[in-house]
């Protein structure tokens, strides 16, 4: 008989971890504390329940998440199977009714013989194997559980996180390369006029911000001031704060810039970048009318916009390896949001990736080993990447897959060759993946 393990957590990564280790013959005890107690969150006793939006993004392969959304489908993901029947229209989107897509998921895994429901709150790390994919709103008992595991000192939190922005739709025109005091070269620096500052001020005063949920905390530490609640401190105090020129000089003038914006590498290869500083709680659209006011940032894509929750959440590439297992107890995975994964598919995906990796380990089988040109491995290896100094959640963007090896005209075009490169290494791999 094959080992039990227990899945604490029937979110998106709780779910089809179960799923993919019931389906390979792994019996399964799943963990859930609803319906009999839930999270400020949750509203419904299903399994999956998406708490925020409907959608699951974009279904395109020009789109990183809809890479991400095909190469779950080739390898029978149980998510992708239960949105995909639960499907709205949507535009280029997968959006989903919230009610089929939770109700087939439980009844798909509570109908499995391999798998046993447990309705309780986790409060303890079981013995024997382990996937935690209990979410960034883990209760405090179970987070001072993970907190004291053997090489893992503590859990991160972060109240604020800013956006981030692909290097290639900057306007490095409008940007000069520099540090402080002529310490190197390490940041990009994107200069505004008075003027440009003036009237960028203005529109932050005037920006509408999200709204606070009973979830989230209305207060946050001073270093992760909002830039808007700044704004509102004063004109001039973001010009001392994360917009101070101070010890730079923009080689076209010879002079010190009025204001400047500092965008800092976000991963090894430069293909993403930060905007240093700018924490803050405005609204996505705001948020991309506002800093397109910044020249240099008139066209920028963003990766991910600044969001401000108090989420739990491990600081991965320390104490995870590209098969999210706890490299001090290899018996303990964890899966979805608190493994620093952004977004309802890359959270299933991890699930999807714990699962199968953990089936194949318990059946004495060698591990897929996903490549970073496919999504789902890139996104692992991403999670477990040492060189990241301040770690940060993220969505799966193309940023973190390698480039091609040949140009190609148009970025729609170069994404669409970066799917299908992946599409083909998940097809030549598709049998002994769904082993």
């Amino acid at each position: 008989m094959m080992e039990q393990v227990t899945v604490l957590g029937a979110g998106l990564a709780g779910s089809e971890a179960a799923w993919q280790l019931a389906k390979r013959g792994i019996p399964v005890r799943l963990v859930e504390m609803k319906p009999e107690k839930s999270s400020p969150a949750h509203h419904t006793p299903w399994m999956a329940e998406l708490v925020c939006s409907n959608s699951l993004r974009s279904d395109r392969l020009t789109n990183a998440v809809g890479l991400l959304k095909e190469e779950m489908r080739l390898m029978d993901s149980l998510i992708m199977r239960a949105a995909d029947q639960a499907r709205v229209p949507a535009g280029g989107a997968l959006a989903v009714d919230r009610e089929r897509f939770s109700g087939y998921v439980t009844k798909t895994l509570e109908e499995h013989p391999q798998v046993t429901v447990v309705h309780q709150e986790a409060v303890e790390i079981p013995a024997g194997p382990v996937i935690v994919a209990t979410g960034p709103l883990t209760s405090q008992a179970l987070a001072d559980q993970i907190a004291g595991l053997p090489g893992l000192e503590t859990l991160n939190f972060y109240d604020a996180a800013a956006p981030i922005v692909t290097a290639e739709s900057l306007n490095m025109e409008k940007i000069f390369r520099q540090s402080r005091y002529d310490r190197g070269e390490d940041y990009l620096n994107c200069p505004m006029t008075e003027e440009e500052y003036q009237r960028f001020v203005d529109a932050l005063l005037t920006a509408e911000t999200a709204p606070i949920h009973g979830f989230e905390e209305s207060k946050v530490f001073e270093g992760c001031m909002p830039v808007e609640v700044m704004a509102r401190r004063g004109r001039d105090t973001l010009r001392y704060g994360p917009l101070k020129p101070r010890g730079l000089k923009d080689p076209k003038t010879g002079r010190e810039p009025y204001a400047v914006v500092q965008l800092r590498r976000d991963n090894a290869q430069g293909s993403i970048y930060n905007l240093v500083g700018f924490q803050t709680h405005l609204r996505f659209p705001e948020q991309k009318r506002v800093f397109s006011m910044i020249p240099a940032l008139r066209d920028a894509e963003y990766l991910r916009y600044g969001v401000m929750h108090r989420n739990t959440f491990l600081d991965s590439p320390r104490y995870l390896n590209r098969y999210y297992q706890l490299k001090s107890e290899p018996r303990i995975v964890f899966a979805g949001q608190m493994t620093g994964v952004e977004g309802y598919v890359e959270s299933a995906a991890s699930g999807f990736l714990a699962g199968i990796e953990l089936a194949r380990r318990l059946r004495g089988m060698e591990p897929i080993d996903f490549p970073q040109e496919t999504a789902i491995g890139a996104l692992g290896l991403y999670v477990s990447n040492g060189s990241i100094g301040n770690f940060q959640p993220m969505n799966v963007n193309f940023g973190i897959i390698p480039p091609l090896d040949h140009r190609v005209k148009g970025k729609r075009n170069k994404n669409a060759e970066l799917s299908a490169r992946s599409l083909a290494i998940i097809e030549v791999r598709k049998e002994d993946i769904l082993q």
